[in-house]
């Protein structure tokens, strides 16, 4: 059993020294080699090792769980991002459709049986206010033949009255 833990032991600690020689000799040429306490710092920024100073000493370790678990989390992250996208596509996509399901509807708006209504009403109303407009123009004339003896041709000519000026039928 014993011999157990000290093979994970080893597994962790080969682990821990192949990335510290990773961060040693990845170093450009021209730069000196980075120092233990740099490579460590650096796993430290990254997220790669944990520390923490317990009196006078400042003790490093990682677990592998949590790099997987920070790897899950990078990666749902993602996934969201790429849904995010996705919907944001299919948003603009169902935007577009709406404008043009409203057009169409707009281009055969009157066959609306609501619109249709509407129409006849304001054409009824149009109607009664041209017959009420004749009916003045009539009074007008008949007022103007009494009161000047003018000829009704005359008067007609004089107001620019169309010689067929008469009630709609």
């Amino acid at each position: 059993h014993s011999s157990g833990v000290s093979s994970v032991i080893e597994d962790k600690l080969i682990r821990v020294t192949s990335i510290i020689n990773h961060k040693l000799t990845n170093s450009s040429p021209d730069k000196t080699p980075m120092s233990v306490k740099e490579v460590l710092q650096s796993l430290v920024d990254d997220n790669m090792v944990d520390s923490e100073r317990v009196g006078t000493s400042n003790y490093y370790w990682a677990f592998p769980s949590k790099a997987l678990h920070a790897r899950k989390h990078r990666l749902e992250d993602l996934e969201k991002q790429k849904e995010r996208a996705t919907l944001q596509k299919e948003l603009q996509s169902l935007k577009e459709q709406r404008e043009s399901l409203r057009a169409e509807v707009e281009k055969y708006k009157e066959c609306d049986p609501e619109v249709v209504e509407e129409m006849r009403k304001e054409n009824i109303t149009a109607k009664e206010a041209v017959a009420r407009w004749t009916d003045n123009v009539f009074s007008i004339k008949s007022w103007a033949k009494k009161k000047f003896s003018f000829e009704d041709s005359r008067l007609d000519k004089a107001f620019g009255i169309p010689e067929d000026f008469d009630y709609l039928d």
